[in-house]
């Protein structure tokens, strides 16, 4: 990658940020310059001609994006354009046909919610193993039923996406003792892993599906995962098992796992993320009482925002010296 060292860098910041992080990235080179657009992009997404006037300057301008969210039609308005850092792992909502087109390089923070949503997947785990949501159901009936929990050890856990969150999402399943099993797009025969008893080529889903006590998804969200839990694999699963799903809401046929929760084909879910967000008054998921809600926040920790600017900032070094950036999203894939 080849930079002017000479002429002023414009970084264009689409979220709001403290002080600290932005003298951290001005720190990095005399010649950077740092423009927030957070209120100017959202005013111009809802129409204002003079916001639109306004961005369309600073776009003009503008050879590195940073932040969560993009500008509508940001590649045709920024002909200087280079590089876009999300501060996200999935990029399915940003990632245009306009943009995939272009030779604008996209990466991402990859690798940086692999703790907080693997701990967030276990806690879901316990909660159903544990009998949580009952507990929690007794105290606002003012109720005293005691029942039998269950235990993890030595049950089963399926993981559709084998990439950095489901590594530690196996890591952790094995100290509870459990096996573990897997799938992973780029296999092609069964095999072994670290923490892992068995990953499964994309083609045996539904044989791992059948296996595990608890099955949690975890892959990006692409042409090929849209919906790959749907009817036939809800069906393989077995009626004690419990779906988790903190990838997107996409990846599942939510009208057929209503169907599936209702007629208690399995026996719950866990469910962080949803095809539509916020979730609409309308769905039925509100009302089911074998389904975990919580407003996509398994990726959320303290120091979020500290974390991706790291980030930004060890990549932006590596941009102005010329260097291969990291984690680096390909386009044609999603991820």
């Amino acid at each position: 990658m080849e930079t002017d060292l000479n002429k002023p860098l414009s970084i264009v910041v689409t979220i709001p940020m403290d002080e600290n992080l932005v003298r951290k990235i001005i720190d990095i080179g005399t010649r950077v310059t740092i423009v927030s657009i957070f209120d100017v992009m959202y005013a111009d997404k809802g129409g204002d001609a003079a916001a639109k006037e306004k961005l369309d300057a600073i776009l003009a301008n503008a050879e590195i994006i940073y932040g969560f969210g993009l500008p509508v039609n940001v590649v045709a308005r920024s002909p200087k354009l280079k590089w876009v850092q999300m501060t996200s792992a999935g990029v399915d909502r940003f990632l245009t046909d306009e943009l995939r087109q272009s030779k604008v390089i996209m990466t991402n923070v990859r690798g940086m919610h692999a703790v907080p949503m693997g701990e967030f997947v276990l806690g879901e785990m316990l909660m159903f193993a544990k009998g949580a949501q009952h507990c929690f159901q007794q105290k606002q009936g003012k109720q005293w039923k005691p029942f039998m929990p269950s235990m993890l050890h030595s049950k089963t856990v399926g993981i559709v996406g084998l990439g950095s969150i489901g590594h530690e999402i196996a890591r952790l399943s094995k100290a509870f003792g459990m096996r573990v099993l897997a799938v992973r797009r780029s296999e092609v025969k069964l095999k072994t892993a670290r923490y892992v008893d068995a990953i499964f080529p994309r083609e045996q889903l539904k044989q791992m599906l059948s296996e595990s006590d608890f099955v949690v998804l975890t892959v990006p969200l692409t042409s090929e995962t849209h919906k790959i839990i749907g009817e036939p694999e809800l069906r393989s699963m077995k009626p004690t098992a419990y779906l988790i799903n903190v990838a997107r809401g996409n990846v599942v046929d939510e009208e057929a796992l209503v169907s599936a929760l209702e007629g208690n084909r399995i026996a719950g879910a866990a469910l962080d993320v949803f095809a539509v967000e916020p979730l609409p008054a309308s769905s039925h998921l509100w009302n089911l009482s074998n389904v975990i809600f919580s407003p996509h926040i398994a990726g959320g920790m303290e120091g979020y925002a500290e974390q991706a600017n790291e980030i930004f900032c060890e990549n932006l070094k590596r941009y102005l010296a010329g260097k291969k950036l990291l984690r680096i999203v390909d386009k044609q894939k999603g991820y």
